[in-house]
C-alpha cells in the first residue's frame, strides 16, 4: 500500500476531490474497505490515484471541507 495515498478523512480538499471521488484513499481503515484494491475503483491501484467509490459519509464531509475552504479564502 502506498502510504502517500492514505489521506486523512478530515484533511483539506485536493483539487481532484469531488463529492463522488477522492484523490487517494480517505477510508479510516483501507484494509477493510469493500473496494480496497478493486481494479479501476481503488486509489491504490488506479493509475490516476483516484478512489472512484468513497464511503457514503464522503459527500457530507466534502461539503463541509469545501465550506471551510471557502471561508478561509474570504
Amino acid at each position: 500500500m502506498n502510504s502517500k495515498l492514505k489521506i486523512p478523512f478530515k484533511a483539506p480538499l485536493n483539487s481532484l476531490d469531488s463529492p463522488n471521488q477522492t484523490y487517494g484513499c480517505r477510508a479510516n481503515n483501507p484494509d477493510i474497505c469493500a473496494n480496497c484494491y478493486l481494479d479501476g475503483v481503488c486509489a491504490f491501484v488506479t493509475k490516476d490515484s483516484i478512489c472512484k467509490k468513497p464511503s457514503k459519509a464522503w459527500k457530507k464531509q466534502y461539503e463541509k471541507l469545501a465550506e471551510e475552504a471557502k471561508h478561509e479564502a474570504d
